[in-house]
């Protein structure tokens, strides 16, 4: 059976630059863009890397947590996410298991090494924050297509690259959000910056990625992603390093048992 995204491949590739240039829509153009990247994001079928998070308050007051990760890519769903707890102390051994979905809520467990159980966490408000972060878990479950409409904005210059500029509007229940502008960098389709409007359609965020490096597969990862919080005062950095695409992972590497035995 074919998907969505099969379909308007197709389509893509059936079409010529001249029908693209007469007939297309901003909204065409927007989802156009929002495939083709999303395309060349696709195929890295597992991966782990190693996190800092550092938050700060107003006053610039920081701290820090430290969160080993794996994923595994899913074919017509959302990925699967396994994060383990370092630091601080008071979280050390704490695991979480995320299934994302599209537009359903996400699936998820915690495993809690003071009572050696695994809980189930309801998920339904993907707007919720992330262990206390400027991060909603919304921003960092896996961007599927289906999950928003676009609209193409323009091309402008963000920093060093030449980007375009569209607009999402969240299709999922529960999102904290109106729309995302984000700019997507004309060369390799990677996100350079992402402004988040409140549900008044209030700027609330702006997300700046940076440290882009080319992994095996030509699978790029942006070592630091910056969120700062324009209503709050508030920021927080993510550190991202030591990514691996050739661990030994599979659907067993994710379900409840496996929280119980990461380590």
């Amino acid at each position: 059976m074919q998907t969505f995204k099969t379909v308007f491949i197709t389509v893509l590739i059936a079409a010529t630059p001249v029908d693209f240039l007469i007939a297309q829509t901003p909204e065409e153009r927007g989802l156009e863009i929002s495939l083709a990247a999303d395309q060349r994001d696709s195929g890295w079928k597992h991966q782990t890397s190693e996190m800092e998070m550092i938050l700060r308050n107003r006053a610039g007051k920081e701290s820090r947590r430290k969160i080993t990760n794996r994923q595994l890519e899913v074919n017509g769903d959302g990925d699967k996410t396994l994060s383990l707890f370092h630091e601080p102390k008071d979280v050390e051994g704490t695991a979480m298991l995320t299934f994302s979905h599209g537009l359903e809520p996400d699936d998820q467990w915690l495993y809690l090494p003071s009572i050696k159980r695994v809980k189930r966490i309801s998920s339904k408000n993907k707007s919720g924050p992330f262990m206390g972060s400027e991060f909603a878990f919304e921003d960092l479950s896996s961007q599927e297509v289906e999950k928003y409409k676009y609209k193409f904005l323009r091309e402008e210059a963000c920093g060093e690259f030449e980007c375009f500029v569209i607009e999402r509007i969240p299709q999922y229940e529960n999102s904290g959000y109106t729309k995302q502008i984000a700019w997507i960098d004309k060369a390799e389709y990677r996100n350079i910056k992402v402004e988040y409007y409140d549900r008044k359609d209030a700027l609330l965020k702006t997300l700046e990625l940076s440290g882009y490096n080319e992994y095996s597969g030509g699978f790029w990862r942006a070592d630091q992603f910056e969120m700062t919080n324009h209503q709050t005062g508030k920021s927080t950095t993510l550190l991202w390093q030591k990514y691996d695409f050739e661990s030994d992972l599979d659907e067993n590497s994710f379900n409840q048992n496996a929280l119980k035995r990461l380590r």
